[in-house]
């Protein structure tokens, strides 16, 4: 059973909500969502996680009951990782192995970049590597037209034509890639996630607006910007990607030259699931997760 409603308030002053399964003093498995979605984004994989494990989801901040900071900055990678090495330690742990997915795995990522020896092990399902996505974004026309809703996103008034329709635009973020035989957005998901974007989407939308991670227009260099240095983006942490190849906004050219940048590195592609894997594949992705956790 999952247990929601629980509330950790860091000393950083941001309060995060967050839903659980399986018994505290097992070891912590912290469950990453992305946009636009909330702590649900692992019901489905949770009750399996929790079996052995006390897998806490949390709504990361800007999302559903946590705190929405309302300055951009407040969004930066930093900060979110500080939010997640204040949990650990509220929920009284040390270590944790990190199962994340898109802005989730942006943080994953960069909490395993930057303090290897807190994760135990790192999953990542479509959500890229910072250096390979620089260079994507810098480089190459496809994925810059895959990633060009990130400038809509980031534009001002972009909270304002999302709730349009009754959230009309953020239904087909969904529905743009479902795939016809894996129908998980029910309308009773879709009443509980336009529930929840009516509480806020500025903090949503903020981790794109903190990002230096965005195509480049006529205006703005976007990623071409950045000279970031491979060797300071080294993830020296036992690392499993689980990427559904039908994503149309990240595209497969964002696993060329991982290994190079991550030394223990198992990559396996799902050739039918999108973006949205967790929903569409949810026994694969419990399955595959609890194995690899397990494997020594």
């Amino acid at each position: 059973m999952i247990a929601t409603g629980q509330f950790a308030e860091l000393p950083n002053g941001i309060t995060l909500h967050y839903a659980s399964c399986g018994e505290p003093g097992r070891p912590l498995l912290l469950c990453l969502h992305g946009f636009p979605e909330y702590w649900a984004a692992w019901e489905d994989v949770l009750p399996a996680f929790g079996a052995e494990h006390y897998a806490v989801a949390p709504d990361l901040r800007g999302f559903n009951l946590s705190s929405q900071p309302g300055e951009v900055g407040a969004y930066r990678a930093r900060e979110i990782v500080g939010d997640l090495l204040q949990l650990m330690r509220a929920l009284g742990y040390e270590r944790a192995t990190i199962v994340a997915h898109d802005w989730g795995g942006a943080a994953a990522w960069a909490l395993a970049i930057a303090q290897p020896d807190i994760v135990e092990r790192l999953i990542v399902l479509n959500s890229p590597h910072p250096i390979p996505f620089a260079r994507e974004l810098a480089n190459n026309p496809a994925q810059q037209a895959a990633s060009a809703y990130m400038n809509w996103l980031r534009a001002p008034g972009a909270e304002e034509r999302l709730a349009q329709d009754g959230f009309r635009r953020l239904e087909a973020f969904f529905l743009g890639m479902q795939r016809p035989d894996a129908p998980w957005l029910t309308p009773e998901r879709l009443a509980r996630y336009k529930e929840v974007w009516s509480r806020g989407l500025t903090g949503g939308l903020s981790y794109y607006r903190a990002s230096p991670l965005y195509p480049p227009t006529d205006g703005d260099p976007g990623a071409r910007r950045l000279q970031l240095a491979p060797a300071e983006f080294v993830v020296r942490v036992p690392t499993l990607i689980l990427w559904g190849m039908r994503d149309t906004a990240l595209l497969p050219a964002l696993l060329d030259g991982l290994a190079e940048l991550v030394p223990t590195l198992t990559i396996e592609r799902l050739e039918r699931a999108t973006h949205w894997l967790v929903h569409e594949e949810p026994r694969f992705v419990a399955s595959r997760v609890l194995d690899f956790i397990a494997a020594r």
